[in-house]
């Protein structure tokens, strides 16, 4: 059996271009022999489509477009993922949902069973779950077809969060195939996750999988691809590349040999920042983007992912010097922009700081200069930055990173400025670890950018690590806190000292309505900022 893998790039609540999407990808398919062609979880939607669901044409659209899409289909069967009514008198009013089209109708619906309602996923807020998990027969097969969520079984979840598993009661049915239509979104470590866990379930139920995931930027979320054909010994046979749109026919019961196109991890980071990167861009309708280079390796990282996800020629710096910016500095954002091929214009921003200061200084009643005005730098450079913005219609791009932004080092409306963080999921470390990466074959990011300590250059002689610890260290605090949800005492039981650690967690809780103001930033990590971390802003518990 010659199955069509067909793992495309989705745009939310594009009905007639997902539908299009699907039927290039579709034909391509026929074209090289395939019998079946399978689709992402709601390839027809995008995902996730969050609370337009309840916009009352949406799902009237939806199935409009895929009536359209079953007659189109001939005498191979289409699997398309979509959102459905539910018909019932109780319970949500969607299905999380996906059709098997044939010979210009829609031969049979599956429901998705498991809904999850953690970490970034939201889905019994919309949807009911299926009430049973029946296999399909279709030339003498019996096919198990799954939604994504149906197949992550307890032993890959911290804790079991459902009290059915679709994949055992599809098996104990009798299936010789299981597909699985998903959308599961990157952070890293989650591909090797997914080939080790379809790998025990092949062996388990004893078949075949196939699996075609989503791939493309939406909001915050990036979804990597990675879809794959594993036998039912839980071998990985065939495997799609990650981050890019693309169709592969399988053939689902002849022997193959082992695939592996597994990257480094340090590659993977990358590869989802910059496709995450040119689908915000793209879907939310611009072609340009615009940022401050400082001369230091966050603006110079932003600045390369930006390049090599939208050409250097819509990429647009600006180095914006006060009174405490080095030449070097300077120099090194020049240095940058000649080796990416990008624009890069200087407007000092000394004048302007001068003259707020100046006409600050009768309200402030001759008081000291402090960190007052160091914001005001950073906020002379936002309002330099959007107009930049507004004149020429690009999108501004904030480069700060996790450190930062967990305890809020930096300045609202100042450097937070901008319509996408990119780096914002990346600890300081990781930055480090990505510059070095893309400049392994040779410079691209100056090297002095990355060697030589940072800094805010707001006040004379400046250093990050006047304010916060090492970064290796904030780091492993951070990622025990944040990510492993640690107390104090748990992490002072890693060698950590204890002040240093309170002091950390206060800032981190202390900030949440900076970071609630901030813009969205693309998630790569397991726990990023935004919307898969939802704290409270008033509260008093310490």
């Amino acid at each position: 059996m010659r199955i069509g893998i067909a793992q495309i790039n989705a745009v939310v609540g594009d009905f007639p271009g997902n539908a299009k999407r699907i039927l290039a990808a579709y034909r391509e398919c026929l074209e090289k022999g395939a019998e079946l062609v399978v689709t992402p979880e709601m390839s027809l939607v995008g995902y996730p489509p969050r609370d337009l669901v309840f916009k009352s044409q949406f799902v009237p659209k939806c199935l409009q477009a895929l009536d359209y899409l079953a007659d189109e289909v001939k005498a191979v069967p289409l699997i398309v993922g979509y959102v459905d009514f539910h018909e019932g008198e109780t319970g949500k009013p969607f299905r999380n949902a996906a059709a098997w089209l044939e010979a210009g109708e829609i031969k049979a619906k599956f429901w998705k069973t498991l809904l999850p309602t953690y970490d970034v996923f939201d889905e019994r807020r919309y949807f009911e779950p299926g009430e049973s998990a029946e296999p399909y027969l279709w030339k003498g097969k019996r096919i198990g077809v799954t939604i994504c969520e149906d197949i992550w079984t307890e032993d890959y979840l911290q804790r079991p969060y459902y009290d059915r598993d679709p994949v055992a009661e599809l098996s104990a049915k009798g299936i010789d195939l299981l597909i699985n239509l998903s959308a599961s979104p990157f952070h890293l470590g989650k591909p090797a996750c997914r080939r080790e866990m379809l790998g025990d379930i092949a062996r388990e139920a004893a078949v075949p999988v196939v699996y075609c995931n989503s791939v493309g930027g939406n909001d915050q979320l990036v979804f990597d691809g990675h879809s794959m054909l594993v036998d039912a010994a839980g071998n990985v046979t065939a495997q799609l590349s990650g981050f890019t749109d693309s169709c592969r026919v399988v053939d689902v019961f002849s022997p193959a040999e082992t695939e592996d196109l597994a990257t480094c991890d340090t590659e993977q980071l990358y590869d989802a920042l910059v496709l995450g990167l040119r689908d915000y861009v793209h879907k939310c309708g611009f072609s340009s983007v615009c940022l401050g280079l400082s001369g230091g390796i966050d603006s110079a990282l932003t600045a390369v992912i930006a390049a090599d996800a939208l050409g250097a020629e819509n990429v647009r710096g600006l180095t914006m010097p006060s009174p405490y910016s080095s030449r070097g500095s300077v120099d090194d954002s020049f240095a940058l922009a000649a080796n990416l091929g990008i624009r890069c214009d200087e407007v000092s921003i000394t004048d302007a700081f001068a003259a707020v200061k100046q006409s600050m200084a009768t309200v402030f009643e001759r008081k000291g200069e402090d960190v007052t005005e160091e914001n005001m730098q950073s906020r002379l450079r936002g309002l330099f930055l959007m107009s930049l913005s507004n004149k020429d219609n690009h999108l501004l791009l904030t480069t700060g990173n996790k450190s930062e932004l967990a305890v809020g080092y930096c300045t609202i409306y100042g450097d937070m400025c901008g319509g996408l963080a990119v780096i914002s999921d990346l600890p300081k470390t990781k930055v480090f670890e990505v510059s070095k990466w893309v400049n392994r074959h040779g410079e691209r990011i100056p090297w002095n950018t990355i060697t030589k300590p940072p800094s805010a250059e707001l006040r004379p002689d400046q250093k990050d690590q006047d304010t916060l610890p090492e970064y290796d260290v904030l780091d492993a605090i951070l990622e025990l806190y944040v990510e492993q949800h640690l107390g104090a005492e748990e992490i002072v039981g890693h060698g950590f000292d204890e002040t240093m650690v309170r002091w950390i967690q206060r800032r981190v809780d202390l900030n949440e309505w900076k970071r609630q103001q901030a813009a969205p930033g693309l998630r790569v990590t397991s726990k990023a900022f935004g919307m898969g971390r939802r704290m409270p802003i008033v509260q008093r518990f310490v």
